[in-house]
């Protein structure tokens, strides 16, 4: 039962953003007064012009009354050669636009009252349509009814956004050091441990794998569990999203408290313990506890917040992935194989096989981590960084370069297992550690790489997991240790057996 909360929480971080999703200007006039409202649109669908001055004016005819689901009622004489604008429903947006464009229609813009969520369909379902195609808030097309009545003329353009934004560079500095220190903490904590059991008894102060994946059985009921929880927040998301929200509250808080107290204690702060009805109270503790519980608890109240929540969501999700790499831990490189392995297939079949089955293409990852709504609740699963060169902010709302926990959490325990051999081997300069930090680096580089030259979000662990496992692999394999490197917790421990056996013998 203790498996299980981590279980859940894992099979949610793993996601990787792969909708084809820009975001573009609706820009209505008549003659005498301009303004501009957020377009949402999928490039794979449509191309739009890059500027005002080239985009193509369109008189709009206003069909929100219909959900165009069909042609039945509507004139092709009113629609020919002008944008329409439909209510999103019923039927999907290939539908709509198809039934649009044989009535005529020069563009589609679908007004909707829920989401904002990219237009998507099955690869074969892009072919058939022939004309723009974009979604609007409905509550903008009622403001552009009472700023312009029925009388108006559209534009839809997508100024080019700049290829590299310095954010990405930001989310690249957290993965790694976090994987890092992570890495680090795991190791230190072992080296504690090992301490304790070398001292001959007493008290192990180091809680380093508190959990531990040491069957390959076990790794893959642990893989399947996960399957089967994304599957269930795919079908009943509206309620177990609020579960998953209360958890990582739970969760982060826990995390930040001991990140901190950890900090606390390398700074050799007093725990300042009182008595109170006879037993030891930490009054450091308490005072933690309430910091860690306030912050979480105001990420709660305020995590639709996008202006300034991002800073503490980051905050908690760095301090969760810290706290997972500490207290989860793999005994051997060869758990570490497969469970890196099955993620990664899990990770590609969820984002690019399901699509090939599911209605309209959805895949079950995508729609996880975006949510049915995308003005609704969303999964924490994703630090978030503002883009510093973002040309519609006023109109969509904030945009951000983001990174999934699990891109950080799934090399990292890869990591975290390297840094815990650096102390069994007592390797010089935590070799271990710091090659397999820079194989994360180089795939962390290369996913960046490949998102800007194909403008597509990329899953991670594509590149990330082949990099560490290999790096790390290929040092073990050079340094003579690959049996010991494979074998992991069962090496230790006949390490420690020998180290005992000649203390013994030196002692008699």
């Amino acid at each position: 039962m203790a498996k299980t909360p981590w279980i859940i929480i894992l099979s949610v971080i793993l996601r990787s953003s792969q909708v084809i999703c820009q975001e573009a200007i609706l820009h209505i006039s008549n003659g005498a007064t301009d303004k501009e409202y957020c377009l949402v649109y999928n490039s794979l669908w449509t191309n739009l012009s890059l500027s005002l001055s080239t985009a193509t004016a369109y008189p709009l005819v206003n069909l929100s009354s219909s959900l165009l689901c069909n042609s039945a009622g509507v004139s092709p004489d009113i629609v020919r050669g002008k944008a329409v604008v439909v209510m999103r429903g019923q039927c999907n947006f290939s539908q709509k636009a198809v039934v649009a464009q044989d009535l005529g229609a020069a563009a589609l813009i679908v007004a909707s009252t829920t989401s904002m969520s990219p237009p998507g369909a099955n690869v074969t379902e892009y072919e058939k349509v022939q004309i723009p195609l974009a979604l609007m808030r409905y509550t903008d097309f009622l403001d552009a009814q009472n700023v312009f009545g029925e009388e108006m003329q559209v534009r839809l353009y997508a100024p080019a956004v700049p290829v590299f934004d310095a954010s990405i560079v930001v989310m690249l500095l957290i993965g790694v050091v976090t994987v890092a220190l992570g890495g680090y903490w795991s190791g230190a904590c072992e080296r504690e441990r090992l301490s304790a059991s070398r001292g001959g008894g007493g008290e192990e102060k180091s809680d380093s794998g508190d959990l531990a994946l040491y069957s390959p059985l076990k790794v893959v009921i642990f893989v399947g569990l996960m399957c089967l929880m994304l599957v269930l927040m795919y079908f009943f998301y509206k309620y177990l999203v609020y579960v998953i929200i209360a958890i990582f509250c739970l969760a982060s808080a826990t995390a930040l408290f001991s990140c901190l107290d950890a900090l606390l204690d390398l700074a050799k702060c007093s725990p300042m313990s009182v008595t109170v009805l006879g037993r030891s109270v930490s009054v450091r503790s308490v005072l933690l506890s309430a910091v860690c519980v306030t912050v979480a608890v105001v990420w709660g109240v305020y995590r639709n917040e996008d202006r300034w929540i991002w800073i503490l969501q980051d905050l908690l999700g760095v301090a969760f992935c810290l706290n997972f790499l500490k207290t989860i831990s793999l005994s051997n490189f060869k758990i570490c194989v497969i469970l890196l392995s099955l993620l990664l297939l899990y990770d590609v079949f969820f984002v690019f096989i399901t699509p090939l089955f599911m209605p309209n293409g959805e895949s079950i990852m995508v729609q996880v981590a975006l949510g049915p709504d995308a003005a609704g609740e969303k999964l924490p699963v994703v630090m978030r960084v503002p883009r510093f060169s973002v040309w519609a902010q006023n109109l969509c709302g904030m945009q951000f370069s983001i990174l999934g926990y699990g891109d950080i959490i799934v090399p990292g325990l890869l990591v975290a297992y390297c840094s815990r051999f650096d102390v069994w081997v007592n390797s010089p300069k935590k070799i271990y550690l710091f090659c397999c930090c820079i194989a994360y680096l180089c795939g962390m580089v290369l996913t960046f790489a490949v998102m800007l030259v194909t403008k597509m979000g990329q899953p991670a662990l594509l590149y990330l997991v082949p990099f560490t496992l290999l790096g790390s692999a290929l040092l073990a394999w050079r340094r003579g240790e690959m049996r010991q490197f494979w074998n992991g917790t069962t090496y230790e421990m006949e390490h420690l057996t020998m180290a005992a056996e000649e203390e013994s013998a030196d002692y008699s």
